[in-house]
């Protein structure tokens, strides 16, 4: 998948922050199309999914917490959340909710653009797309986990983060080192994201969570991803 030509889903309400995103976009040769609330943009999704959403957390009739839990139940889109509210919590829901960025008002349009070019090359299709450990197998193209011949049902970070961790088997990484390679930028120095998602991780694919066999905490340094013996 290239950048250019891209489309570009941007839901937000204030059509003057519309149509400077959208000029931006074009000038980077992204398709872009609008909707002016949560319902619009979620039919919008569902009619013709584009490669990535930008969405306004607070919009008419569907606000964005609910439009990012919408998406993330059928699609694996890449989301961008721009919001006027800048509290670290604000940001950590969105994140578990499964956003890929969040972007606070007021912005620099060229940062947004570069952010929107960051994320996508992130979610671009890695050469390997599956992977197997005894019981533990992922696919990338179809976005599933399987252990012990069930499926886990992970959210879209959570994926990538297990997918980041166990193509890397035996390597460990500092929470930073996973903030940066999986949400792609700084995250205000605040690390606690990465702990939840590890521990919401080992509740959906350790047999037991307190006892984790294969995402192991290394401490003082951060997390790895553990292949067990075959004759575990």
């Amino acid at each position: 998948m290239t950048e250019s030509g891209d489309h570009v889903l941007v839901i937000e309400d204030d059509r003057s922050i519309q149509e400077l995103i959208r000029l931006y976009l074009e000038k980077e040769n992204f398709e872009v199309k609008l909707a002016s609330d949560g319902n619009e943009g979620l039919e919008s999704v569902y009619e013709s999914p584009p490669a990535l959403v930008i969405l306004d957390l607070m919009l008419p009739r569907i606000d964005g917490w609910e439009v990012c839990r919408r998406i993330r139940d059928a699609h694996a889109i890449p989301i961008i959340m721009l919001t006027a509210r800048d509290a670290v919590s604000d940001r950590i829901n969105g994140l578990e909710l499964g956003a890929d960025d969040y972007v606070t008002k007021p912005f620099d349009p060229r940062e947004l653009v570069a952010r929107v070019r960051a994320v996508l090359r992130r979610s671009q299709t890695p050469a390997e797309t599956h992977l197997e450990f005894n019981d533990f197998s992922m696919n990338y193209d179809q976005r599933r986990v399987i252990q012990g011949g069930s499926e886990a049902y992970l959210t879209a970070k959570e994926f990538d983060l297990l997918w980041l961790l166990a193509n890397h088997p035996g390597r460990v990484f500092t929470r930073d080192q996973l903030l940066n390679q999986v949400w792609g930028y700084e995250f205000y120095g605040n690390v606690r994201t990465v702990d939840v998602h590890i521990r919401h991780l080992r509740e959906k694919i350790e047999p037991d969570p307190g006892n984790p066999r294969y995402i192991l905490t290394v401490w003082g340094v951060g997390y790895k991803f553990e292949q067990p013996e075959a004759d575990e």
